[in-house]
């Protein structure tokens, strides 16, 4: 005989069985509730049931004789349960169906006149655009439930069909988990549904706009933005509020800049605050096709500044010479590769990258030095093939600006650009290599910098320009820098330019190596006859003889401003085969270390 006990103190809801039946080990016996919980006994061994010792609705003590089994009978045949105990389901429990059914009223499939619309923009939706920048079955949604607060003017269904995930899509998932495995490569994704009343930021997407933030704050995740919308919503009347001017999410995600890679996608109208979200952003990814604007035509309206149609405001040609822009690109899919290309550079080392062809660099620089050439193809005869990200390449032509990968470690790369100015570092292009150089060293990538410059731009016209503030933006920069810093003068290396493109000094960096085809002066090394020299100049008579002069001087200044002699005083590292590049820089980086970050601050000079 075996005796049934009760597992704990409680009340008894029911009796499955009677005295005489035959049951089978697992089969229920009774029901117990405690605490208004039920419990289910159910029997440990196949017989026959003998006395029960309690009725339904008696209380029981823990422990207590509840009935009593005669074991050794033939085993039961299947019980079929009573109209009281519950059957196993043969179709999906009623509310497992319902949060399926409220799931597909959320997904692209349930709105196919919104998405035919989309599509016919040339457009993706927010989700299409998520599922191509995350890996396969990697994206967790948040908040997917919401919908819009406007409750007290729509009804639920209305609210259900036409503002799923109160327009905006947020979650995690992986990019690039193939090259960098699964923790390195999670990240916040977020992404404003334009057919979701226009992708403006309603009460309950910032909410989940903040709780993404403070999930990627904590857990040093980097963010993806896909920015599309109209800015704040005035329509969501379920909040008790007047402006809404409390909300946090702009402070929580200006609060990522320098925690963590924080990348914003443009494509279509992006305006207001979707704007000033994506203006936060550390690189902004836009298609050409993008509008971007603090403020919309209805707010230029209501400003009184004229009528002005969305594509008139903050087209994308304009904000990418203006440098609003980081990287322009054709299309959404693009823009995701993009923003796969850009993440992967602070998301981990890759094995070896493939190196390009190193005798090419020798005939880059012309020898006829009054000759321009693109450096751009210095950079790619340098680093890893196919892994060149320009930056910023609309503004601040003068100077380049690039991530890369060095035998699959990714490093920064400043360039001058002769075929701007000659190279002159003007305001835009210091601008843009200062805010370069505080991205890198925020994120620890070494920086490599191909001098050509004849130095800072001058004249009355830039000094009108500020000239004087943004420039010296370089200098403070770069004497806070912890990462590594080295310098190649390809050409020419002059004044207080090329010293602000090697991090201060050509002592400053790691190290400053030369082409053979460089060559330095305290200035131009043309002027610098005329200024220094102007006595025995003007000794000489006007005319061929002062030029055999002025010509045997400068000749004498560019032997004496030489690679080879600016090495023999130590003035520099070595001048070395531009073949040899590649080889120097990857040896130099394996002796160079990025330093802790030890708080150090500056006040920028503009």
């Amino acid at each position: 005989m075996s005796a049934v006990h009760s597992p704990l103190q409680a009340r008894i809801v029911q009796w499955a069985v009677a005295p005489g039946d035959l049951v089978a080990a697992g089969d229920l016996l009774l029901i117990l509730e405690a605490m208004k919980m039920e419990h289910e006994v159910r029997a440990t061994v196949a017989g026959q049931v003998g006395e029960l010792f309690f009725a339904a609705d008696e209380a029981v003590e823990a422990g207590a004789l509840l009935a009593t089994l005669h074991a050794g009978h033939a085993a039961a045949p299947p019980r079929q349960p009573s109209s009281s105990v519950e059957a196993m389901p043969t179709a999906l429990r009623p509310d497992l169906q319902r949060v399926l059914d409220r799931h597909h009223k959320t997904t692209d499939a349930s709105r196919p006149e919104a998405m035919a619309k989309r599509h016919a923009l040339g457009l993706r939706s927010a989700r299409e655009n998520i599922a191509d920048l995350c890996d396969e079955d990697s994206f967790i949604e948040y908040g997917a439930l919401a919908v819009a607060a406007q409750r007290s003017r729509r009804s639920e269904d209305d609210l259900i069909a036409n503002t799923p995930a109160d327009g905006m899509v947020t979650g995690t998932g992986s990019i690039n988990r193939a090259l960098f495995g699964d923790q390195a490569s999670r990240a916040v994704v977020m992404a404003y549904d334009a057919t979701v009343l226009a992708g403006t930021q309603g009460m309950r997407n910032h909410q989940k706009t903040d709780r993404m933030l403070g999930i990627a704050l904590q857990n040093k995740l980097p963010v993806v933005l896909f920015a599309e919308g109209g800015g704040g919503r005035p329509g969501d009347t379920d909040m008790p509020i007047v402006a809404g001017l409390h909300v946090a999410t702009f402070a929580s995600y200006a609060r990522l800049s320098g925690q963590v890679p924080v990348i914003g996608i443009a494509a279509g109208r992006c305006f207001a605050g979707n704007a000033a979200l994506l203006g936060c952003s550390d690189v902004i990814i836009a298609t050409r096709g993008s509008n971007i604007g603090m403020g919309g035509p209805a707010m230029v309206e209501g400003g009184g500044l004229g009528l002005f149609t969305p594509e008139q405001i903050g087209p994308a040609a304009v904000q990418h010479a203006n440098g609003v822009i980081d990287v322009l690109v054709d299309n959404e899919a693009q823009a995701v590769a993009a923003a796969r290309h850009y993440l992967g550079f602070f998301q981990g080392a890759l094995k070896d990258g493939l190196a390009p062809d190193a005798a090419a660099l020798r005939d880059v620089v012309p020898e006829n030095r009054l000759r321009v050439y693109d450096t751009l193809a210095v950079l790619n005869g340098v680093v890893d093939s196919g892994s060149l990200l320009p930056l910023r390449s609309g503004f601040g032509i003068g100077i380049h600006t690039a991530l890369a990968r060095m035998a699959g470690r990714a490093v920064g790369i400043l360039a001058n650009n002769p075929q701007h100015l000659g190279g002159a570092i003007d305001a835009d292009a210091a601008d843009k290599a200062a805010r370069f150089m505080q991205l890198c060293n925020t994120h620890g990538l070494p920086l490599l910098s191909f001098v050509d410059t004849p130095g800072f731009m001058v004249g009355p016209d830039t000094e009108a320009q500020a000239q004087v503030r943004h420039v010296s933006r370089m200098f403070v920069v770069a004497a806070a820098l912890r990462v590594p810093f080295f310098s190649v003068v390809l050409r020419k290396g002059y004044g207080l330019g090329a010293m602000a493109m090697t991090a201060g000094g050509f002592h400053s960096p790691m190290f400053t190596v030369a082409w053979p085809s460089a060559e330095f002066g305290a200035m131009g090394l043309e002027g610098a006859v005329k200024l220094g020299f102007r006595k025995e100049l003007e000794a000489v008579p006007e005319g061929p003889e002062r030029d055999a002069l002025y010509n045997t001087l400068v000749a004498r200044q560019y032997e004496n401003g030489g690679a080879l002699p600016m090495a023999a005083t130590l003035e520099i590292d070595a001048v070395i085969d531009p073949a040899q590049t590649r080889a120097w820089l990857l040896r130099g980086l394996l002796s160079a270390r990025v330093r802790p970050e030890s708080g150090a601050r500056f006040v920028d000079t503009w």
